[in-house]
């Protein structure tokens, strides 16, 4: 019997998959989308926190099991860093990190600045290692080319939140400005790829959710740099606002797709725009982006609660960590 769990854990190890860390990045935009909405809303300040305890709790322990399988399942680790889709997959440790240095900011500087600066360094280094491996491919096809692909570089956008706010203001423009350009430039490929190839398949769909997060995030960004709500800001603002009202208009087609990890994917582009509505309000003060604030939280809110449940529920059937 004891072999047999042994075998088991084994397993599930090995395919513990590194798309987990999605769910870190969407977990704390729903915790830093509560804190924000303590400010506008006067929502009661113990949500975020609450929120914000449960997803450094859920990164201790996804870090420490991904630990686990560097360190006793290597093999697994290397292909899935060898693997066209997965690879993009990785930088989420990162930007996880970056995250969580973001809302910790008002509770200490300090280990907000530790997050910051390992989670930026961390990413710099992602960033480069996978546009090589783009770039100098012996295995990439069109096919394999999903929103995804938009992780590891579009991560950039997010280092200004809380590098401006630790003095590192030129550094900060340095990594907004790799993610915008990047951002454009990928964004043609993704949609050549979607257009005028074959569909993706059902399991990566919920990935195209991820298109609302680069204009979302770095409107965020951008208005933290600047401090201003000007025309390229406004651009940004509007230019998420579009695709999710583009992606919403599909909700049909996404509620049929079964459930993998992949629909973790919902999670972020959704806290990020439900802030970037609240950053909208705060500086307009129009009732109309109050009321689309109000609903963009309560949509990611739902959405996100609904997924951690279900993976929760995917955890207790075992439904997760088995081989493709």
């Amino acid at each position: 019997m004891s072999n047999l769990s042994e075998q088991f854990a084994a397993s599930k190890l090995e395919h513990f998959p590194v798309t987990f860390f999605a769910m870190i990045m969407g977990m704390t935009g729903l915790a830093l989308v509560w804190e924000k909405a303590s400010i506008v809303f006067g929502a009661p300040a113990i949500v975020g926190h609450l929120l914000l305890t449960l997803t450094a709790c859920l990164f201790v322990i996804l870090a420490v099991v991904y630990l686990l399988k560097i360190i006793l399942r290597k093999s697994a680790v290397l292909e899935e860093f060898q693997h066209p889709i997965k690879l993009s997959f990785f930088p989420a440790f990162s930007i996880s990190m970056i995250l969580l240095s973001i809302a910790t900011l008002t509770l200490s500087e300090r280990l907000s600045f530790i997050l910051w600066s390992v989670g930026t360094a961390l990413h710099l280094m992602l960033t480069v290692y996978v546009l090589n491996q783009w770039i100098h491919h012996v295995k990439f096809q069109v096919t394999h080319m999903t929103p995804s692909w938009f992780i590891p570089v579009v991560g950039n956008i997010l280092v200004p939140i809380a590098g401006v706010e630790h003095g590192y203001t030129e550094l900060s423009w340095f990594f907004f400005s790799i993610g915008i350009v990047y951002w454009i430039v990928l964004k043609t490929l993704v949609l050549n790829r979607m257009m005028f190839h074959d569909p993706m398949p059902e399991k990566l769909l919920p990935t195209m959710f991820i298109l609302i997060a680069p204009p979302a995030v770095g409107f965020i960004s951008y208005i933290k740099l600047t401090g201003t709500l000007d025309s390229f800001a406004r651009i940004l603002f509007y230019s998420a606002m579009f695709l999710l009202l583009l992606l919403l208009s599909q909700v049909s087609r996404f509620s049929r797709i079964k459930f993998f990890m992949s629909w973790w994917a919902y999670s972020f582009p959704l806290a990020a725009s439900a802030i970037a509505a609240q950053l909208m309000y705060i500086n307009l003060g129009q009732p109309f982006y109050y009321y689309l604030a109000l609903g963009l939280l309560s949509l990611a809110t739902v959405v996100i609660a609904l997924l951690f449940f279900r993976t929760l529920q995917a955890v207790i059937r075992n439904e997760i960590c088995l081989p493709e």
